[in-house]
């Protein structure tokens, strides 16, 4: 009997490890600790200046990345080439006027956000929504006005889940009254010294999006006939209280041109070349301090010098099995994207302007963007990777993405960012983002927000290589099981 248990147990433990696929295993384990490090040493370094967008650095860490794809013997797919040419447009200190309620605001009083623009002087209907909650827009239709806010001191402009809820109801203007004078002064001084360094994909053509206007609450109070106080006392039920008026503007933008590229590497497939699975990662940053003592360089050894070593690691195992006689049954496209930082510009170029391939045959996008870190919820945790947006359109890659994990790097599936209401809204904050929203299923991966994001210290010695294996190897076991099947992964049926 013990021996029959015995034999039974063996067996048992046999199916568990041969439950892995031998020839998966062995390309996955390509996908190496020494050749993150070696590739991230160099993109990461101070001879690159933090990779800003349209800078001398960024474009000598693209030209890294396209040498790699041609040692690696990847097709260029841009007309022979694996540049994809983008131009952005950056504008200065826009020129602007701004009234409401009938009183022309003194440049004391308010302050402009954004890359919008106007065809000469606008007017708009002007509602007030309170703290922009669920609860006060129930109360006001702001669908092709502006649209007045209480926003709180600790609230964030860049992912302040009031703003998205306006923008999704179709509000033409947002308007932000600040809690109090001082927030008012600090916000305002902030958003002059980072002047100038937007950029967008128009020029001054007039936008949906006219971007943001901040005032103070002294001229909230002012536009309708009321006080700061008697604003916030509003909200909540008594929005009615307090009537609409109108506001007048105008913003002229003034551009300069900045050439930039994503950087496209293309593996054709077998019987399902037609079919492409695009794995992106950004390689540009924020570049350099302006001014201030010590290390000024933004190094982005995480952000997104991890995802972006990522991808080329995962280049080289697809190459060499291929090259052993175990290539792809779909076509996979490696592109590292400019402009993330500055918008997500270069994934919606390639999106919404000149995808390569075309998006009904573009099956996934698996996006990677930090991934060599850990955060402070998990300093004492298995290794893990926040995964974001696998469930978004497609059950079936979802399902995929967990039992490819389970059967192969057992990695921590943290979903918490997976909510799309989350505060920090990074369903909507990555490259993937331009390919979901046409469509296309994708999954996220990401290690969290750490003390060093986007400053100097964000530096290739804090780097976990070991988990940063890991999760490329996680992403290379995902991307070879969707390559590989029959059917190709598809979106729920709306």
């Amino acid at each position: 009997m013990k021996n029959r248990l015995l034999v039974l147990a063996l067996v048992v433990l046999a199916g568990g490890v041969f439950a892995q696929d031998a020839t998966v295993k062995k390309y996955g384990d390509q996908v190496k600790k020494a050749d993150l490090k070696e590739y991230l040493t160099i993109l990461a370094s101070d001879a690159l200046e933090g990779r800003e967008t349209g800078t001398r650095g960024q474009r000598m860490a693209a030209a890294f990345i396209a040498s790699h794809f041609e040692e690696l013997g990847l097709q260029p797919p841009v007309n022979g080439s694996y540049y994809q040419p983008v131009t952005l447009y950056s504008s200065g200190t826009p020129e602007v006027s701004f009234n409401a309620g009938g009183i022309a605001l003194t440049e004391n009083e308010y302050i402009y956000f954004g890359a919008g623009a106007t065809s000469g002087y606008t007017e708009l209907p002007l509602v007030f929504a309170g703290t922009g909650s669920d609860e006060d827009l129930a109360q006001v239709d702001v669908k092709g006005k502006a649209a007045i806010i209480l926003m709180g001191s600790t609230a964030s402009m860049r992912n302040n889940p009031a703003i998205g809820k306006l923008r999704e109801k179709e509000a033409k203007l947002v308007i932000l009254a600040m809690d109090s004078e001082d927030d008012f002064k600090t916000t305002a001084g902030q958003i002059r010294m980072f002047s100038g360094g937007r950029m967008s994909l128009e020029k001054g053509a007039a936008s949906n999006n006219l971007g943001t206007f901040l005032i103070s609450p002294s001229a909230a109070g002012r536009i309708f006939k009321s006080t700061p106080e008697k604003l916030k006392k509003a909200t909540g039920k008594n929005l009615a209280k307090i009537k609409p008026t109108t506001t007048g503007f105008t913003i002229a933008q003034k551009y300069n041109e900045v050439k930039t590229s994503n950087v496209l590497g293309y593996l054709e497939g077998t019987d399902k070349k037609d079919e492409v699975i695009v794995i992106t990662a950004h390689y540009d940053h924020i570049g350099k301090l302006a001014s201030g003592e010590g290390d000024l360089i933004n190094n982005g050894a995480d952000d997104d010098g991890s995802g972006t070593v990522a991808v080329m690691a995962l280049a080289n195992a697809f190459v060499k099995a291929k090259k052993e006689g175990h290539g792809p049954r779909r076509s996979i496209l490696f592109m590292l994207v400019t402009g993330e930082e500055k918008g997500l510009l270069g994934s919606r170029y390639y999106t919404d302007i000149s995808p390569v391939f075309p998006l009904e045959k573009t099956v996934v996008n698996l996006n990677i963007d930090m991934v060599g870190r850990s955060d402070p919820q998990h300093k004492d945790s298995a290794p893990y990777v926040y995964v974001i947006g696998s469930d978004k359109l497609s059950t079936e890659l979802h399902n995929l993405s967990e039992d490819v994990n389970k059967k192969y790097t057992n990695l921590v599936f943290d979903y918490t960012y997976n909510d799309q209401n989350h505060p920090e809204r990074l369903y909507y904050r990555s490259d993937h983002w331009n390919f979901a929203k046409n469509n296309v299923p994708i999954i996220f991966y990401f290690d969290g927000i750490h003390e060093d994001y986007h400053k100097p210290s964000d530096e290739v010695d804090k780097i976990e290589f070991d988990l940063l294996t890991q999760r490329a190897q996680c992403v290379f076991y995902t991307a070879w099981e969707i390559a590989n099947r029959d059917k190709r992964i598809v979106p729920d049926a709306k």
